[in-house]
């Protein structure tokens, strides 16, 4: 008889055990489907940020356009003023050497008159008011001379 309640015991611990082999294994169970779960929250949360952060590349990518758009215009009409300035200047250099080359013959004028005056004084018409004017002042504001259109046929 004593061996009938020994097999009748270690019954009752089989049947616990396997007892808390499946409670053991629910439990694992359960902390494996959370982690699966956490885990795919995790990934859900890695591709909006993945996302959020490939917005903002192509909102800069589109900022960095328009601002090159607006810089390459900016130096098209930079450019362009550029050649207008240069072309003014080169004008303003032809007119320099004319009104130079005007003062040179002035100037050659005035030390002949100068050097003849130690001999005799000259005589200023009267018809002019000032003396500049005996040297075509006046006309200094005018533009060059365009000497081909007086051209003898």
């Amino acid at each position: 008889m004593s061996s009938g309640t020994s097999s009748g015991s270690s019954q009752g611990t089989r049947s616990s055990r396997s007892e808390d082999d499946l409670n053991l294994q629910a439990q694992m169970e359960k902390k494996r489907k959370r982690r699966k779960e956490s885990n795919r929250e995790s990934a859900r949360r890695s591709r909006m940020r993945k996302q959020q952060h490939l917005d903002e590349l192509t909102s800069q990518v589109n900022q960095l356009k328009n601002q090159n758009q607006q810089l390459s215009m900016a130096l098209s009409l930079t450019t362009q003023n550029l050649v207008a300035v240069q072309a003014q200047n080169s004008v303003l250099q032809t007119q320099e050497m004319e009104l130079q080359s005007r003062l040179c013959a002035l100037t050659d004028i005035l030390m002949c008159m100068n050097n003849t005056s130690a001999t005799t004084t000259p005589t200023i018409p009267a018809t002019t008011t000032s003396a500049c004017d005996i040297f075509g002042a006046s006309s200094w504001n005018q533009p060059p001379i365009d000497l081909y259109q007086y051209q003898c046929f």
